[in-house]
């Protein structure tokens, strides 16, 4: 499997000291989902997907983790893996410009609770469960660059049963705050642009809504767990500087819908509330949480619930 994990570091432009964290958190951590995994096959009479939820701030290496997870089970257990981002759940433009006309101008940035079609993404993990041999299923895609929905042709196409579902995102697993909580703004963007409250408001009710019959598909939840909400902008830049340089060597232009240093605080801004709520909330019902540095190093595997 060695290999294996050099090619797929290589193709994700990982160092090559990435393979110890490889080697001492996520080959362990397989196991214990192995070990969930057949937990659940055998105290069910039926057979249906193991989903994996897993959550993170933006930049917190979600996406890595998931990618590695996924090869691990396939190489090492044999089991049929996919992943779904949250993020390719977002509405289309046109779809946030309506909420942004109709409820709150803050709406046309994508990311919070109430810009995703979560209906759309449980019809998907719904038709993934039952997704019968020789059928097939398509995945939505999300175009970050042009903020907007891929044409379905450009979807992923899964063609066989599924053994596990990995649905990753920063605000899975998440539960709504109270409305004292929603009471005060968080930050200067809240304070200027949201003085009535109505857009977080908004956001949280929608957490309350559908976001939460999503979750509730899910068997276990992976919180990869960043030191504080200041170490978000550093990873959140990092992964918009890799961004235009893919877009760079693709010929593409890098100005479409990324952001300069500036933007990318306002934008953050948008997720500071919740990402500081899931900071204080999130590892205590999850499985497994990987704890991380302000270098996005992992620096210990947590099993929260069994420390209850």
């Amino acid at each position: 499997m060695n290999n294996t994990v050099r090619n797929k570091m290589s193709l994700l432009k990982l160092p090559d000291s990435y393979e110890i964290t490889v080697t001492d958190y996520f080959v362990p951590l397989v196991e214990e989902i192995f070990t969930a995994i057949s937990t659940k096959n055998t105290s069910t009479s039926e057979h249906a997907p193991f989903v994996l939820g897993i959550q993170g701030s933006q930049g917190s290496g979600k996406s890595t983790c998931s990618e590695f997870i996924k090869l691990i089970l396939e190489e090492k257990h044999h089991l049929n893996t996919v992943i779904l981002s949250l993020d390719d759940f977002y509405l289309t433009r046109a779809e946030r410009q309506h909420l942004a006309i109709n409820i709150h101008p803050l709406l046309i940035t994508r990311g919070v609770p109430g810009t995703h079609d979560i209906k759309l993404a449980i019809d998907t993990v719904q038709k993934l469960i039952r997704l019968p041999p020789k059928q097939t299923q398509t995945i939505p895609r999300f175009d970050k660059a042009r903020d907007e929905r891929q044409p379905p042709s450009l979807w992923t196409t899964v063609s066989e049963p599924v053994d596990v579902i990995i649905i990753e995102g920063w605000c899975i697993g998440m539960k709504p705050q109270n409305h004292e909580q929603l009471r005060v703004p968080v930050n200067i963007l809240e304070a200027q642009e949201d003085a009535d409250g109505s857009w977080r408001n908004y956001v949280n009710d929608s957490l309350a809504g559908d976001y939460q019959s999503l979750f509730s598909m899910i068997d276990e939840l992976l919180v990869l767990k960043a030191p504080s909400f200041n170490a978000v902008f550093h990873w959140r830049r990092k992964q918009e500087r890799k961004l235009i340089d893919t877009l760079a060597k693709q010929d593409m232009d890098s100005k479409l819908h990324t952001l300069s240093d500036q933007q990318l605080k306002r934008f953050i801004a948008h997720y500071e509330r919740l990402t500081q709520h899931g900071l204080t909330t999130l590892d205590h019902q999850a499985r497994w949480c990987l704890v991380l540095d302000e270098t996005q190093q992992i620096t210990c595997l947590q099993h929260p619930l069994e420390a209850k």
